[in-house]
């Protein structure tokens, strides 16, 4: 299966209050990150910045159906405001990392 891996960041000072919001995730939005084809979903915090991993079998699929997701669009609401989110204009997702290597 695919994988895949992000950066992202957390403003300074919100290191403790975007992992609260994430340990209070709400069953709708674990539900829509298995629907959309999410699997094996992994975000490691280092100071500040925040590196994304997971893998799915069809990423167009799932970027699609983010774009459209009203559950979607209300978490980047809540959470934008304490983040620094850069997104690749031609996937409306945020930059891909390279895979340089893999062991299985």
């Amino acid at each position: 299966m695919p994988s895949y891996a992000f950066i992202l960041s957390v403003k300074p000072g919100f290191e403790e209050e975007y992992k609260r919001r994430h340990d209070q995730i709400s069953e709708e939005m674990r539900q829509f990150l298995t629907e959309v084809g999410y699997k094996n979903y992994h975000i490691f915090l280092h100071k500040t910045d925040l590196i994304g991993y997971f893998e799915c079998d069809d990423f167009e699929r799932l970027k699609k159906l983010s774009s459209e997701s009203d559950v979607n669009r209300r978490w980047g609401e809540y959470m934008g405001p304490i983040m620094n989110i850069e997104l690749d204009p031609q996937t409306g997702f945020p930059y891909l990392l390279e895979e340089v290597f893999t062991h299985l």
